[in-house]
């Protein structure tokens, strides 16, 4: 795939003709990291906005108190972008970026799309509609992991990697690689022991199927519907 094909794939391009999307990719340039590489770190000035090309990467914070205590705010793929809010309003970094595996990122400098936001309204209204509902999905996390009891805060976790992640086949998603417990505790807000019950409490209830690093939800729309 060349870089103007996988600039297509992209959200905030996909409605790009092809020559627009050839002059963004002269504005990037193609950087790999290896797995558990620090893309970026909280904090840390605003300079570009990077787009996946390969690969999978967590958004994370850490507490101030105990760089042990992490909680991971999502998981990203191919075609997802991020590095955007810093961009936008020139602050530091609010969270850290971490390279899940090896990965392949298009990296456009602030300058380079700010000017490219200026000359293609059409990238500027749909980055809005794509943070609408990054912000409209964290909400709903936010609500659910307060309010809802062990069982209602794992769902939502697997629900939000199964809309991250997960393919979906006959109303069956698949999560081919899920995170390791400790990953889906802090996503969760819980501890690991409270992981592997659920888990398996999900699998004997005939909810969801576990081989290895994979996990499929057997019926997607009955899932969302007992834990939305």
């Amino acid at each position: 795939m060349d870089n103007i094909e996988f600039l297509s794939s992209v959200p905030i391009f996909s409605d790009l003709n092809s020559d627009t999307l050839q002059k963004i990719s002269e504005l990037g340039i193609v950087k790999s990291y290896n797995k558990n590489s620090v893309i970026l770190s909280e904090e840390e000035d605003g300079s570009a906005l990077f787009v996946i090309i390969s690969g999978k990467v967590k958004v994370c914070r850490t507490s101030k108190d105990d760089s042990s205590k992490e909680v991971i705010l999502s998981i990203l793929n191919q075609s997802d972008f991020f590095g955007e809010m810093a961009l936008l309003d020139g602050l530091n970094r609010s969270a850290s970026v971490i390279a899940l595996e090896d990965s392949k990122l298009f990296i456009i400098q602030r300058n380079d799309f700010l000017d490219l936001l200026h000359e293609f309204p059409d990238v500027s209204i749909a980055l809005l509609q794509e943070l609408t509902q990054r912000l409209r999905g964290s909400s709903m996390k936010i609500k659910a992991l307060s309010l809802k009891d062990a069982e209602g805060k794992v769902a939502t976790v697997l629900l939000q990697l199964a809309d991250d992640v997960g393919r979906i086949k006959h109303g069956v998603v698949e999560i081919e690689k899920l995170p390791f417990q400790h990953e889906l505790a802090n996503m969760a807000g819980t501890s690991r022991e409270t992981i592997s019950r659920t888990l398996h409490s999900f699998a004997k209830k005939g909810l969801v199927e576990l081989e290895g690093s994979r996990l499929r939800i057997i019926s997607y729309e009955k899932f969302k519907e007992l834990f939305n």
